[in-house]
């Protein structure tokens, strides 16, 4: 674009010399060069500063890579490439015959699990019936031992209990005291398994309720849907292709129907005067001789250049060598021209700011000429 303005000043010099036939020599020509060094070298200090101007500027957008939830084999394929697509129409179908028999193996199970409970509900019952008869037991024979022991201390050796008789009812009286407590033992153990709940629901039924409910949202995933209103474009699946979730490779890109901006590099001495709001302007290669308007939309607060992350290596000093450019979003009034290109369109763009306005004039002047020779170049 400097180019063009010292073509421009070249072009009016001439036309000077022979509209008003001033004579070439040592005095006019050394003047108009010198002249011409000041004047456009001023205009395009200020013009550079004040008014910045890129000729790397590209619509973006943003794609969302389609991975299936599941693995298995590619049936049909029914999305149509580069037809627009509403949100939930399907994209393609993965055979769901695995996934129903995991179905139904969960649903068996459930209802197992689920007469189970009534089951565990009537093993408690017996239980506490076991720990009242071991409760009985226990109680006979203590009875019994104490009645013999206390007839052995008041007879002495004229007693009628023998100690053998003695000691049969005390090992009688131990071990209905042993079977007391693993009745009860058996009752505690049935009955935490019998209220043993989650949100009032027995612990087995939620656990495989959950993975019922897995398994159905497997089969779910077995048709693949359109995650938002867009198109899918480039389409290279083809039924008989083994689906893998495998984030690192997609099957389909889905390019969501959404607001799409245009970025431009700026040099970083410009972003003494950028700032959001300012005026824009865009030519596109696709569009010659058109003017495009806008504002600056952002200035994107973190520039590449200057990332890194955390990793088993130190970070060479290679990596602060390129200087590199600020982003800047810019976005146009124009949303026809917008949707007539396709995504991705190069171009190059212009911001005005408040500062020296009318050497603005200029630089438009200047990206309307650069805009016509997209008609040549290309």
């Amino acid at each position: 674009m400097d180019l063009l303005l010292i073509l421009t000043y070249t072009a009016i010099c001439i036309a000077i010399f022979k509209i008003f036939k001033i004579p070439l020599n040592k005095w006019t020509v050394p003047t108009a060069i010198l002249g011409g060094i000041v004047i456009v070298g001023a205009l395009v200090l200020l013009m550079n500063y004040n008014h910045p101007y890129t000729p790397y500027a590209r619509q973006v957008f943003a794609t969302v890579p389609i991975n299936p939830a599941v693995r298995g084999l590619v049936t049909s394929v029914e999305a149509k490439p580069n037809v627009p697509l509403k949100k939930g129409d399907v994209l393609f179908r993965i055979d769901p015959k695995p996934f129903e028999a995991v179905v139904m193996q969960k649903r068996a199970a459930l209802a197992a699990a689920e007469l189970e409970v009534p089951q565990l509900e009537a093993a408690w019952q017996t239980a506490q019936a076991s720990v009242e008869r071991a409760t009985a037991d226990r109680d006979r024979s203590k009875s019994a031992f104490e009645r013999y022991e206390k007839g052995r201390k008041r007879g002495g050796a004229n007693s009628p209990f023998t100690e053998l008789e003695l000691d049969n009812k005390r090992q009688l009286y131990m071990a209905s005291e042993a079977q007391l407590a693993a009745a009860r033992s058996e009752e505690l153990r049935v009955r935490l398994a019998y209220e043993s709940n989650v949100d009032g629901v027995n612990t087995k039924v939620a656990g495989i309720r959950a993975e019922l409910d897995k398994a159905m949202y497997d089969l779910e995933q077995t048709v693949v849907r359109a995650p938002a209103d867009g198109i899918v474009t480039q389409m290279a699946l083809r039924p008989g292709v083994i689906a893998v979730p495998m984030p690192l490779r997609s099957l389909v890109s889905f390019i969501p129907d959404e607001e799409r901006y245009f970025a431009g590099a700026f040099w970083q001495n410009s972003l003494l005067r950028l700032k959001e709001g300012d005026e824009a302007e865009m030519i596109l290669d696709a569009a010659p001789g058109q003017v495009f308007k806008g504002r600056v939309a952002k200035v994107l607060p973190a520039m590449a250049e200057g990332e890194f992350q955390s990793q088993g290596a130190l970070v060479s000093s290679r990596v602060l060598l390129p200087r590199g450019r600020a982003i800047v979003l810019i976005e146009l009034d124009d949303h026809e021209a917008k949707r007539n290109f396709p995504a991705g369109v190069s171009g190059q763009a212009a911001v005005y700011t408040e500062h020296f306005s009318h050497v603005a004039v200029m630089r438009k002047v200047l990206l309307r000429m650069q805009g016509w020779l997209n008609y040549l170049f290309h």
